[in-house]
């Protein structure tokens, strides 16, 4: 496997390098051990790499590293960095002697990954606590990879999609595969995502998904964001037919986007991200990326779309100026679409999308490089609509949906938000389109990807590493 998106490293000032020791470690070796003689790597390793590897180094070791990880391939990554894969290169940001450090660090983490066990931070057995009630958590799904899309079948079914490509159903029975989905480009962020039912399901038994799309073009393999649809048929979707295609398609990996949802009318959102192109897409509109997109439940574009009147915009764009949004949900009281994004380093954003915006990035931002330096200064700007709300720190949010109903009671009406980062669930309770206060669930239960309640009223969360669906059930 390729060292994926291997975080940004920076120089710190004053920072001093511990020297690696040659001698192999003893079988009485602790995390502290490791973190004490490699202390600046680690340092390192919190502030700038737990963003996407999570905040313990142990989970970003724990993978099949099919390409080996010798001292030379991890120093050649992080100062060369891979653009496709989005990855910044550092080689001008870092001395010889502190990439090595870094190395070694990961290096003598991987031969000891045996030494980061999660499971004692985080129980699924336990109760837990809110401010009006308990609830405990009762196991849906596992075997999975990293669970992106679910959806609920009229029938108590759920369909979930997961990256690698697989889309099952979840019955009393057990997961059953769904065959006929189109093959996906599953590498860097891209493969299987999101999934939504037709606002009629009943009566057509429509399935919306999206995913990674990918042609091979002058000896390079292209991959762009794709929707489709078909008509589920037991275990068989149907007719399957990509109802949009984002433009261009580019050999990055990364920023696909990829949250589909249906408004009250019947429209079909769907986020793309800017695909890694920061400085050409998100603020044109001659291209489909860095947007929202508005579009009929067959792919035909709506008459007063804000850009319609454009002969040289891209028809199907809804809003603009966005990054990377991978949170995209309907508020059931008031109808508008409610979108999270990752910012770069710093400046992950909620905004309420709005017809014809544009939201800035990357003109305006609250987040820096990953490198340490400055893109812009501006945090806002006329003309480009400000985020309804930030956060410094980036917590990068996955999934998102609003609560219904009075199942859990003090929580009606709140906001919750997966938080890969920092492996919990955030919930943000709302007041007049302001959040007024923020709680963490859920902590270290890992990188959560999806949150949504189900017809049932209950709320199912989808956590990657291992790939699992939980059921939050309240008690008494």
């Amino acid at each position: 496997m390729r060292l994926l998106k291997l975080i940004p490293l920076i120089v710190i000032i004053g920072f001093s390098v511990n020297a690696c020791s040659q001698e192999k470690p003893g079988d009485d070796l602790t995390i502290e051990d490791i973190e004490s003689r490699f202390e600046g790597a680690a340092k390192q390793y919190q502030m700038l790499c737990a963003s996407c590897h999570g905040v313990k180094i142990g989970a970003f070791v724990d993978r099949n590293w099919k390409d080996g990880y010798s001292e030379e391939y991890l120093v050649k990554w992080i100062r060369e960095g891979d653009e496709e894969m989005g990855m910044p290169a550092f080689g001008d940001a870092m001395s010889e002697e502190e990439l090595s450090q870094m190395a070694k660090y990961i290096i003598i983490s991987i031969e000891n990954r045996d030494l980061y066990v999660f499971e004692e931070e985080f129980n699924d057995k336990d109760t837990f606590e809110a401010e009006k009630f308990s609830y405990r958590l009762e196991m849906v799904a596992d075997g999975l990879e990293i669970p992106w899309g679910m959806a609920f079948l009229p029938d108590g079914d759920m369909l979930i999609a997961d990256r690698n490509g697989n889309m099952y159903r979840k019955s009393e029975g057990g997961l059953e595969m769904i065959s006929n989905i189109p093959p996906v480009l599953y590498q860097g962020q891209g493969g299987l995502m999101d999934l939504d039912l037709h606002p009629d399901f009943s009566s057509n038994n429509l399935v919306y998904f999206s995913y990674s799309k990918f042609k091979e073009e002058g000896g390079e393999t292209l991959s762009t964001t794709a929707v489709a649809r078909g008509v589920l048929n037991g275990n068989t979707l149907l007719d399957v037919e990509d109802i949009f295609i984002a433009l261009p398609y580019f050999t990055t990996r990364h920023h696909y986007g990829c949250r589909i949802e249906f408004d009250r009318d019947g429209y079909l959102y769907i986020s793309v991200g800017d695909r890694g192109k920061r400085d050409i897409n998100p603020q044109a509109l001659d291209n489909h990326c860095g947007k929202i997109h508005r579009i009929y439940d067959d792919g035909r574009i709506p008459d007063d779309n804000p850009f319609t009147v454009n002969p040289d915009a891209v028809q199907s764009i809804f809003s603009y100026g966005h990054r990377n949004p991978q949170g995209i949900i309907m508020n059931p009281e008031t109808g508008e679409i409610w979108e999270h994004e990752h910012g770069p380093r710093g400046g992950d954003e909620i905004n309420i999308i709005r017809k014809g915006l544009n939201y800035g990035w990357p003109v305006v931002s609250y987040g820096i490089n990953y490198n340490g330096t400055i893109f812009t200064t501006e945090t806002e700007k006329e003309g480009m609509e400000p985020p309804l709300h930030y956060w410094v720190p980036s917590i990068a949010p996955c999934g998102m949906d609003f609560i219904k109903g009075d199942l859990y009671p003090g929580w009606e009406g709140n906001l919750l938000v997966g938080a890969l980062r920092f492996r919990y669930l955030h919930m943000c309770t709302i007041k007049d389109n302001e959040v007024i206060k923020e709680d963490l669930l859920l902590k270290n239960i890992g990188r959560l990807r999806n949150v949504k309640q189900g017809p049932d009223g209950y709320i199912y969360i989808g956590v990657e590493g291992p790939g699992r669906i939980y059921k939050l059930v309240p008690i008494g």
